[in-house]
């Protein structure tokens, strides 16, 4: 009887012994926690677009300019530094014959206009809208030092041709013509210019193109500012003649070599 309580109480613990392992087993495993999210910082805007104002002195007058300019280039990385620029340019200027000259005249009480150019019988004045392509020959390996690109542009240009007045002793204000030529080109009849406004209601449009080329070298130690100065050659074709001055034969074309500064922003 003994043994038979002994054989059955052992049998009793060694089931228990299984069910507890398998019960075990069974125990749903800890999860482990999701992996940390690397954060990239975020890398700077590129830059691609700039805008920038210029003087341009040419050897027949003036002009003051403005571009609006597109980065192109095939290594993204370094756009900034080593870029092609494609631009859009609005231009304003004033042909003037190189050899005019201006005279005062001392006589002339102190509210009076006294200064004129002698000889002058038009003002020539336009208004250009082109574009252009600035290319890169040596560039910006490093802030703060010098690039230097060839640009080339083209684009159309309205001459705005006003006739010239003098206030003239004995006739008022004149303008050329053959009936009063021997008093306007007189220096003892001449008092002086009648000033901008006179002939503006009697502009005559010409309209014309242009094709420019020049070096640009851009001097500005920041990536973003323009600092820069062209010199280059420029040519003109109207569509009627031109005459400026009363001993000059009229023209179609001109043609004359410039220096400009020019300043601006990228962004």
């Amino acid at each position: 009887m003994m043994l038979f309580v002994g054989v059955f109480i052992h049998n009793m613990v060694h089931a228990q012994g299984v069910v507890n392992s398998s019960d075990s087993s069974a125990l749903v495993k800890p999860t482990l926690p999701p992996p940390i999210a690397i954060i990239k910082p975020k890398a700077p805007k590129v830059i691609s677009k700039e805008w920038s104002m210029g003087y341009r002195l040419n050897s027949n007058g003036w002009s003051i300019y403005s571009e609006l300019g597109k980065l192109k280039t095939n290594d993204v990385k370094h756009i900034d530094m080593f870029h092609n620029v494609k631009f859009l340019q609005f231009e304003i200027g004033e042909k003037k014959d190189p050899r005019q000259e201006k005279f005062k005249n001392e006589n002339v009480a102190a509210n009076g206009s006294n200064s004129y150019v002698y000889g002058k019988i038009n003002n020539f004045y336009q208004l250009k809208l082109g574009a252009g392509y600035r290319k890169l020959l040596a560039g910006k390996p490093e802030e703060g030092s010098i690039s230097i690109h060839w640009t080339t542009s083209a684009g159309g240009s309205l001459g705005l041709l006003k006739p010239y007045y003098l206030n003239v002793s004995g006739s008022g204000v004149i303008k050329y013509s053959e009936d009063d030529e021997k008093k306007f080109l007189n220096n003892n009849y001449i008092l002086g210019g009648a000033g901008f406004s006179s002939g503006l209601g009697e502009l005559t449009y010409v309209p014309g193109g242009y094709l420019r080329s020049a070096l640009h070298f851009d001097f500005s130690s920041q990536k973003k500012t323009i600092i820069a100065v062209e010199a280059g050659v420029n040519g003109e074709y109207y569509s009627s003649e031109v005459k400026l001055m009363a001993y000059n034969s009229p023209v179609t074309s001109f043609y004359e070599m410039f220096v400009s500064v020019q300043i601006g922003t990228r962004w």
